[in-house]
């Protein structure tokens, strides 16, 4: 079993009013909020927020300590970047026989990106924000990163085992994997590698008052991967429903440039590793729709990342990287 087959916790509200009472001596009004593999809490102790999130019963409590270390590295070299910061160390609880770990951290105020309009201007800020959240987690480590994990764009040992349930477009992984096979697997050793956020949707980036990305949640799936999969994942959802989507994710990709360069060869691969993370994701939906038909917070990019992957089966990926290796450079 792992974090993706295992059912999620199921504690109701009035059972997370009681544990936060006990566990942290405060009391809260709680409402439930989204997630994937884990459950998580909104606890409102009037003048302070937090959120409870009570990981899947698979979840290694060394990925949990590596969530908690990683936060406060960033939050010591740039302060000015917003990040939940934990309030206490992980704890265990027991339900019925199964042990759960538990965290409380900081709820961060603000409108998720997925409630504002993307423009230019914003998707270059949105960039750049990575690009400086890149600088302040470099020289950061733990051996909690150094995992096979399904949602590491580099792994694509996943996709191969699982893309069987995706039937009849099984075809269009292949395309994308081939891509990959040819054109980033030869220069890996030119590609810098280091433990990322791996998650810029625009579910977990806060924007403020001024409408600019300031901060981020969620950091679940970080992992020992390329560097350049932190902003091939943040424009990856960019591209969804967007009509011209290279205009929008070449503004978010030369936002990180500027603001954390990367090499040419990185610059170069940035677009197989778009498709990739979005093969990772309809691929990941129909395995765990499977098991877990009740959760549609799983399937929530699935139909945007078919529209986005079909269109690319017909373009030639190398002139989209050769166009974005220029306007980042620009």
């Amino acid at each position: 079993m792992s974090v993706f087959s295992s059912p999620p916790p199921n504690y109701s509200v009035e059972d997370v009013m009681l544990l936060i009472k006990v566990h942290y001596g405060i009391k809260v009004q709680t409402t439930v909020l989204n997630s994937e593999r884990d459950q998580n809490f909104l606890c409102n102790a009037g003048e302070k927020k937090y959120v409870l999130k009570i990981s899947n019963p698979d979840e290694d409590r060394s990925v949990l300590e590596m969530q908690n270390a990683c936060v406060q590295y960033i939050k010591e070299y740039d302060p000015s970047l917003q990040v939940p910061l934990a309030f206490k160390e992980v704890k265990t609880i027991e339900n019925e026989g199964t042990s759960f770990f538990v965290r409380l951290v900081d709820y961060l105020p603000g409108q998720l990106l997925i409630d504002v309009v993307h423009h230019n201007d914003l998707l270059y800020e949105l960039g750049s924000f990575l690009g400086r959240l890149r600088t302040a987690m470099n020289g950061f480590d733990h051996p909690a990163g150094h995992r096979d994990f399904p949602w590491d764009v580099a792994y694509v040992d996943f996709i191969k085992g699982h893309k069987h349930y995706l039937k009849s477009k099984e075809y269009v992984v292949d395309h994308f994997i081939e891509h990959y096979e040819q054109f980033v697997f030869p220069i890996a050793s030119e590609l810098r590698k280091a433990i990322i956020h791996n998650d810029g949707n625009d579910h977990n980036i806060l924007v403020n008052k001024k409408g600019f990305p300031n901060g981020i949640i969620d950091f679940g799936d970080m992992v020992h991967t390329f560097v350049a999969c932190e902003p091939a994942v943040c424009m990856a959802y960019v591209a969804l429903g967007k009509d011209n989507p290279l205009d929008s994710i070449a503004y978010v990709l030369k936002g990180f440039y500027n603001s954390f360069p990367l090499n040419v060869q990185e610059l170069s691969v940035v677009i197989y590793l778009v498709c990739l993370r979005l093969c990772i994701t309809v691929t990941m939906a129909a395995y765990r729709k499977q098991l877990f038909p009740e959760n549609k917070y799983i399937s929530v990019s699935e139909d945007q990342a078919w529209d986005f992957l079909e269109k690319m089966h017909n373009e030639d990926l190398n002139k989209w990287s050769d166009k974005l290796v220029e306007y980042a450079q620009s």
